[in-house]
């Protein structure tokens, strides 16, 4: 019950910064709960930034922001060694990387060399640097922004690395309802900058323990590999998903259900974030006249529930 009562008011809290977007919002406390790395797409000026700072000082984590751009370097990252005189020697410099959330801006703005910077530590959640691997914080999570691939002055990611997010979300235009209350009210950086962390590491290491403690039932199982083997078969997609990725299925749909209240993984959890963890992974096939969110959406609908 009390986990229930924290994530209600986690909730509530980001619901009064980003309007109108409820569902968008439950998706990236989901993916944070899984522990998994956000992406968020979308055109300037939407708010994928006010949604990302928001939630970083929700979960009460250390936080370290870098604006991506085509002149960023690796190094600016993940620090570097500096030769001190004082000390005869030189001294590791970290970087902002070595906080627990890295809100990476505009993250495609950046060469492909400085993006594949960001491979190890979301996976291996550790930097190598000059030959010494160095630990990251913990928890260690990536919310990253970036803007549509046909804008000017943008690197699409590679598919390794987008490999790399649980979740990709949008968050589109607000409807008329929401966008008159933010044209009322305070500015939302305002409103952001004094948000209160209603979550500790300690409360968020838990929160976590109880997603992986989420019972899935064989029949669920066997639901989420037709899903997977669809995506396999050739007739939606160039190529199919791959078996980490049905692991961020599962773990997204627990994170759903503990969000819903429940101990266990029903169907409609399966399905409500089925598109947003596998739609950047995968690629239509040449005649099927949608795109990658539409396509899985399609496919849901032609898969037996089990």
């Amino acid at each position: 019950m009390q986990a229930q009562q924290q994530l209600a008011a986690l909730l509530a809290q980001l619901n009064t910064v980003i309007v109108g977007k409820a569902a968008q919002v439950r998706d990236c406390v989901a993916c944070l709960l899984a522990g998994g790395h956000l992406l968020i797409e979308d055109v300037p000026g939407v708010g994928k930034t006010t949604l990302a700072h928001a939630l970083a000082r929700s979960f009460g984590l250390q936080f370290s922001r870098v604006q991506f751009t085509a002149d960023l370097m690796p190094s600016d990252l993940s620090g570097v060694s500096i030769y001190e005189r004082g000390k005869e020697a030189f001294v590791f410099h970290p970087g902002p990387v070595f906080a627990q959330v890295l809100l990476a801006d505009e993250i495609n703005r950046a060469s492909p060399k400085t993006q594949s910077a960001l491979l190890e530590a979301m996976e291996e959640k550790q930097v190598t640097i000059e030959g010494a691997t160095r630990a990251l914080p913990s928890p260690f999570f990536v919310i990253a922004t970036q803007n549509p691939q046909d804008q000017l002055g943008t690197f699409a990611l590679p598919e390794s690395q987008l490999d790399r997010f649980l979740m990709r979300i949008s968050l589109g235009y607000p409807d008329r309802a929401a966008e008159r209350e933010l044209l009322r009210g305070r500015d939302r950086r305002d409103m952001v900058e004094s948000l209160p962390g209603t979550l500790t590491p300690a409360t968020l290491e838990a929160l976590q323990q109880q997603v992986l403690a989420v019972h899935t039932a064989d029949p669920l199982l066997n639901y989420v590999q037709d899903l997977v083997a669809a995506t396999r078969s050739g007739r939606w997609f160039l190529q199919g998903l791959s078996p980490r990725a049905a692991i961020a299925v599962v773990r997204a749909a627990k994170a759903q259900a503990l969000l819903s209240g429940r101990d266990y993984v029903a169907p409609d959890d399966v399905q409500s974030i089925l598109p947003q963890t596998v739609a950047h992974r995968l690629v239509p096939v040449g005649d099927a006249g949608r795109g990658p969110v539409e396509q899985v959406r399609a496919m849901l609908d032609a898969v037996p529930l089990p």
